[in-house]
C-alpha cells in the first residue's frame, strides 16, 4: 500500500508512466501529440468523449509528466513530453532481448527439423526408386 504522506513523483515512478500508458484513450492523446502541440480544444475534438473526460485525461497525463501544458491566451496548449517513455522502453529492453533471443532459437530449431525432414523425405523417394 502507497504511503500517503509520501509525495510520489511521476518522474522517478514508473508505475505512475504505466498507469498513464494503461488506458487507450491516453494513449491514443500522446499518439497525437507526436505530430506536435496542440491545443485542448483540438485535442478533444479528435475523440468522441466528452471534453471534461479528454481534460481528466490531460491532467493525468500531465501529472505523470507525460505531457506538458502551457498556455496560448485562452488556450492551454500541450506538448509531448517523451522523458517518462525512456524509463519504459529501458524496461521493456529487458523483454525485447529475451523475446529476441527465444524466437531466434525458435528459427534455428525449426528450420533444423525442416532440413531433416527434407532429408527423410529425399532419402526416403530414393529407396523407394531402389525398390
Amino acid at each position: 500500500m502507497r504511503d500517503r504522506s509520501v509525495t510520489y513523483s511521476g518522474a522517478r515512478n514508473p508505475e505512475v508512466t504505466f498507469q498513464a500508458l494503461a488506458d487507450p484513450t491516453r494513449r491514443a492523446v500522446l499518439d497525437l501529440l507526436r505530430r506536435g502541440s496542440q491545443p485542448a480544444g483540438q485535442i478533444a475534438s479528435a475523440f468522441p468523449v466528452s471534453r471534461p473526460a479528454i481534460s481528466k485525461h490531460l491532467r493525468l497525463l500531465r501529472r505523470a509528466h507525460l505531457v506538458r501544458e502551457h498556455r496560448e491566451g485562452r488556450n492551454r496548449v500541450y506538448q509531448l513530453n517523451p522523458e517518462p517513455l525512456r524509463a519504459v522502453d529501458n524496461w521493456i529492453e529487458q523483454y525485447r532481448v529475451f523475446w529476441t533471443n527465444s524466437l531466434n532459437n525458435l528459427k534455428a530449431f525449426v528450420e533444423a527439423e525442416y532440413e531433416k525432414e527434407l532429408q527423410e523425405a529425399e532419402k526416403s523417394r530414393k529407396d523407394t526408386k531402389l525398390k
